[in-house]
């Protein structure tokens, strides 16, 4: 292959000019970054517009990685370390060529450096970035799982004292470890990490232990673990969250610190005993990452003005409602994030506590020992709190406390379980809060559920049917909808990422006084729309036609909430 200089080959195809070209050069030297990473990361060009180029110009093949079912036996010809050094990865050997996926087919030293080790003529194919580091993740993790459930098995039959020894050594996730057992749930974790999952869950069966990873509210199966490796493999988590490992018959939580790709991730670890072992579930919370922005969560337009006009109360409750999973946690992080100032004292209370975060007090519950949020809340009160941050009302004690302290002049911030925000005034009723008391301290309530968002890389336009109009109550018309066609980017889906949408009911004066005096429902109602009140229906309408998620997440939402 005649290797040529990329950015010869852009200029010459008129994909940029060479004052540009000029420009990315110097940033490449002064980053030490490729040219081509340069000039997609500046957004002079798109990385399908560079794979299309190299494609057509040097006749590289584009491979599709995630159609790819690539032998587990190409992890040993290919070390694990130059595959990231260089974002490469083996797809498959034929004789003697070796067909290698590369984000950057003109890298001539990855292509000698790969053909000295293997010993084979290499054939370079382009893929995507992310593709690739997906494809290196599950190609070395499958063999790194691979390869420890072997010496696993061999362990149990010669001695499986020490395959318990191995499984309780606390030993951390970037160490150099020996033992199967922490090589085979180091692995599970780098994967989750790698495909940016939620939660990893490892589920006894009678066969078995199946691993399923949740990656944008989905689970996704990934392997089945032989049943006589479950204990070890058990144990070896358990010791990571300082779990006992002799108490097998009711719940534990526990949670742990590890570095994964010079990322800090925060494990909570929660088990629960089935009949076939115990159900191990772990949440991944990658603390390295930025707390999001208001923005970033998904809120704008009018949606962004409504919550940056209810966080200039200087008293008062706030309540972010919605079911389990539909991001409320991010939502008060975000909200704490935008309040803390250095001449206000804000006090957290939280189970469990998520983040750490500077110059921000935050108080562990402890139930155990009778530090509730109900008794945690009145504690607070006595440490001249301007702001509070209650992590969950779970009962009408709590609540209670927190109403009286926003009368009595604090901003109190909290989260509800409720389906949307006009029924939430009726929850705080059924857990025994009087109507009055409500009026006088809700501030306003900030209902939201979480959607995929559609693949950008693989996003189609296509006319809806009356049915999709029909559902987000749509007049007749000539509108345009759009939906992921499934790529190596989306693992197929057609979705990557999520955002939120948003219903906010800011508490009007009107308001107050009819949920107060208790009035028929259809006129509290009435009142709720004068004030402005735009329905979660509106927002995922104006999601779907933008482009952001399609008409089918909306429908999942919008049942939910009806």
């Amino acid at each position: 292959m005649a290797y040529k200089r990329l950015g010869d080959l852009l200029v010459s195809v008129g994909l940029i000019t060479n004052e540009q070209l000029g420009e990315a050069l110097k940033i490449s030297k002064n980053q030490g970054k490729r040219l081509g990473t340069v000039l997609i990361e500046t957004g002079v060009i798109t990385e399908l517009q560079l794979i299309d180029v190299l494609k057509i110009q040097l006749g590289v093949e584009f491979v599709d990685l995630a159609k790819m079912d690539i032998p587990l036996s190409l992890a040993n010809m290919v070390p694990k370390n130059i595959a990231r050094k260089y974002t490469v990865v083996p797809v498959r050997a034929v004789g003697g060529e070796l067909y290698l996926a590369m984000v950057d087919p003109l890298n001539f030293v990855a292509i000698e450096e790969v053909k000295s080790v293997t010993k084979k003529r290499v054939i370079p194919m382009i893929a995507t970035a992310s593709a690739t580091e997906r494809a290196i993740a599950a190609l070395y993790g499958a063999e790194g799982v691979s390869r420890a459930i072997d010496e696993l098995q061999r362990d149990l039959v010669n001695d499986e004292n020490a395959v318990t020894e191995a499984a309780t050594t606390p030993l951390d996730l970037e160490e150099g470890q020996s033992a199967p057992t922490i090589r085979l749930v180091n692995s599970i974790i780098e994967r989750a990490v790698s495909e940016n999952a939620s939660d990893i869950h490892l589920e006894p069966c009678e066969g078995g232990m199946i691993v399923r990873m949740r990656v944008d509210g989905v689970l996704h199966q990934i392997l089945t673990m032989p049943k006589n490796l479950q204990a070890s493999i058990t144990s070896r988590i358990k010791i990571m969250g300082a779990i006992d490992i002799a108490e097998r018959r009711i719940p534990q939580d526990g949670r742990a610190n590890v570095r994964v790709r010079q990322k800090d991730v925060d494990l909570r670890i929660s088990t629960l005993p089935t009949i076939y072992g115990e159900k191990i579930v772990v949440r991944l919370l990658m603390k390295s990452e930025q707390l999001l922005t208001s923005a970033g969560i998904g809120l704008v337009g009018e949606n962004l003005e409504k919550y940056q006009d209810l966080i200039r109360n200087s008293n008062g409750v706030i309540l972010i409602v919605g079911p389990t999973g539909s991001g409320k946690s991010s939502s008060m992080y975000t909200m704490i994030q935008d309040l803390n100032r250095d001449e206000v004292n804000l006090v957290t209370l939280e189970d469990p506590v998520e983040y750490n975060l500077d110059r921000i007090n935050q108080v562990q519950i402890n139930e155990k020992v009778g530090m509730s949020f109900a008794s945690g809340l009145r504690a607070i009160l006595r440490q001249d709190p301007d702001i509070i941050a209650v992590g969950e009302i779970r009962d009408g004690e709590t609540a209670e406390i927190a109403m009286r302290a926003a009368i009595t002049g604090h901003l109190v911030l909290s989260t509800l379980h409720t389906s949307d925000a006009v029924s939430t005034l009726d929850r705080l009723v059924d857990i025994g809060i009087e109507p009055y008391l409500i009026a006088s301290a809700l501030k306003g309530i900030i209902s939201q559920r979480l959607v995929r968002k559609i693949c950008p890389h693989c996003r189609e336009a296509y006319k809806p049917t009356e049915d999709e109009l029909d559902l987000l109550e749509l007049p007749a018309g000539d509108y345009t909808f759009y939906r992921g066609k499934g790529c190596s980017e989306c693992m197929e889906t057609g979705y990557r990422g999520r955002t939120a949408t948003f219903e906010i009911l800011t508490m009007t004066t009107e308001i107050k006084r009819k949920f107060r005096d208790r009035v028929p429902q259809n006129q509290l109602m009435e009142a709720v729309e004068r004030s402005g009140f735009k329905s979660m229906l509106v927002d995922c309408r104006k999601l779907v036609l933008a482009g952001v998620t399609t008409s089918e997440e909306a429908s999942r939402i919008l049942h939910t909430t009806d």
